[in-house]
């Protein structure tokens, strides 16, 4: 059964850095975009971060220059380096992917791709 996995969320003081990673099973990891999402309100997720099949990369403005997306294809799994958390990053984030088509970047949390992550917790004090 195909699947990813997230890991690697918790909570950490206004500054401080997380490291998010993906497990990918089940189906052509190197043929794969890779996305990262954050859950916003009505159960929308935003994509934050992808990575390409060429390991090009795309970040959203409110990440853009505080968060690094990498994967690795022999270990089939994409990172999400989060660095400079604040409270306004406080979300669930998902790992999702669909080797058939392109990651949107607005998308009902669990819909639309075929490989959805459980989500993880990720909290910024103050």
């Amino acid at each position: 059964e195909p699947y990813v996995m997230e890991s690697g969320g918790g909570s950490v003081q206004a500054g401080g850095s997380l490291r998010l990673s993906c497990l990918a099973s089940g189906f052509t990891f190197v043929d794969s975009e890779m996305g990262w999402y954050r859950q916003g309100p009505d159960n929308k997720c935003l994509l934050i971060s992808r990575v390409y099949t060429d390991g090009s990369t795309y970040y959203d403005d409110s990440v853009n220059g505080l968060f690094t997306v990498s994967r690795d294809n022999i270990k089939r799994r994409a990172y999400l380096q989060m660095n400079n958390l604040e409270p306004e990053d406080t979300a669930v984030y998902y790992c999702a992917a669909d080797p058939m088509t392109d990651l949107m970047n607005w998308i009902p949390c669990g819909g639309g791709l075929n490989y959805w992550g459980q989500g993880t917790q990720v909290t910024g004090s103050s």
